[in-house]
């Protein structure tokens, strides 16, 4: 089970110089990782921010630190450095899968200010502010992938208010990319996001890689769509052939084509992604969603992803 402790020095080591060390308006920033360190503690016991201990300083300053991060893709920032990390010392295993899970959403979660009411805007204006390899962030508060108008990522269902998380997790069971939609949003409708997201830069010169050497899915990604993509970028992919489809196929005879292959051995590896979900969900603050916001629960993903890989 991951530890709810603070981050270790050598944690702290790698996310440290990534981190802005004033902003434009009030001078230095309060130390970032006595906040850090109190966001952690939120993501692991699923406290309310008022509850947070007075060791992690205003609960306020937490609060609003994770918001900012979220909004401005700090978050996504510092997943891709370490996983740029990892790729360089070779310990990204490349034959990824692709799943998804849902997740409860706390009915504190429901009730999000619609766009552009009354100080909704006012929140995350902190001026322009340079993070990391001094990269512009700008002053945006609308963020790509948080669920846009679809009710912050909401959807109603028997169960009530329900989140999905779409993931890709290399075969070391941590995952690569996270995209969240309504709950009752199809897995395969989100095959292409999940895979366009995944984004590790090189420490040296070069693209990021992009591309896996092969992908694994459940029948609910079954298409000709998804098939086709996958093709047409040369990857080499595991996805069992559903029955309909199977007898569609045979019923055209010649014009229905070959079947598509499929690799037992390699279909097996596809419990990695399910591991990978296993590890996010022991965040409490993951697996019962409590952000009103898409977009803030997305960094709360993206944060705990983050610990998952500096931690492993």
């Amino acid at each position: 089970m991951l530890s709810r402790g603070d981050l270790t020095d050598d944690e702290w080591a790698v996310l440290e110089p990534l981190l802005p060390v004033s902003n434009n308006r009030c001078g230095r920033w309060r130390d970032h990782r006595q906040v850090v360190n109190g966001i952690i503690h939120r993501l692991s016991t699923g406290v309310q921010w008022r509850e947070l201990p007075e060791r992690f300083g205003p609960w306020k300053t937490v609060h609003k630190r994770h918001l900012l991060w979220s909004a401005d893709g700090t978050w996504e920032m510092l997943l891709q450095h370490v996983l740029a990390l990892a790729d360089a010392e070779g310990n990204i295993d490349w034959d990824i899968n692709v799943d998804s899970t849902s997740v409860r959403a706390h009915q504190h979660a429901a009730g999000a200010p619609k766009p552009g009411a009354a100080g909704t805007a006012q929140l995350f204006k902190r001026g322009s502010r340079k993070i990391g390899s001094g990269v512009d962030h700008g002053e945006s508060a609308a963020p790509a992938g948080g669920g846009g108008a679809a009710g912050e990522a909401l959807g109603r269902s028997r169960g009530g208010l329900t989140t999905k998380i779409h993931l890709a997790a290399e075969g070391k069971c941590r995952p690569l990319s996270m995209v969240i939609t309504p709950g009752q949003r199809a897995d395969c409708t989100q095959f292409e996001p999940v895979m366009e997201k995944i984004c590790v830069p090189r420490r040296g010169r070069g693209r990021p890689r992009r591309t896996p050497a092969s992908v694994s899915a459940d029948k609910a990604y079954s298409n000709r769509k998804i098939r086709s993509y996958l093709r047409k970028r040369g990857i080499r992919h595991v996805i069992p052939e559903k029955k309909d489809h199977k007898a569609a196929r045979l019923r055209r005879g010649s014009r229905g084509g070959r079947p598509p292959g499929f690799d037992k051995e390699r279909y097996k590896d596809r419990n990695t992604v399910e591991r990978a979900i296993g590890k996010l969900k022991q965040f409490r603050a993951v697996a019962t969603r409590y952000d009103k916001r898409g977009y803030v629960y997305l960094g709360t993903v993206t944060a705990a992803a983050v610990v998952i890989w500096l931690r492993s």
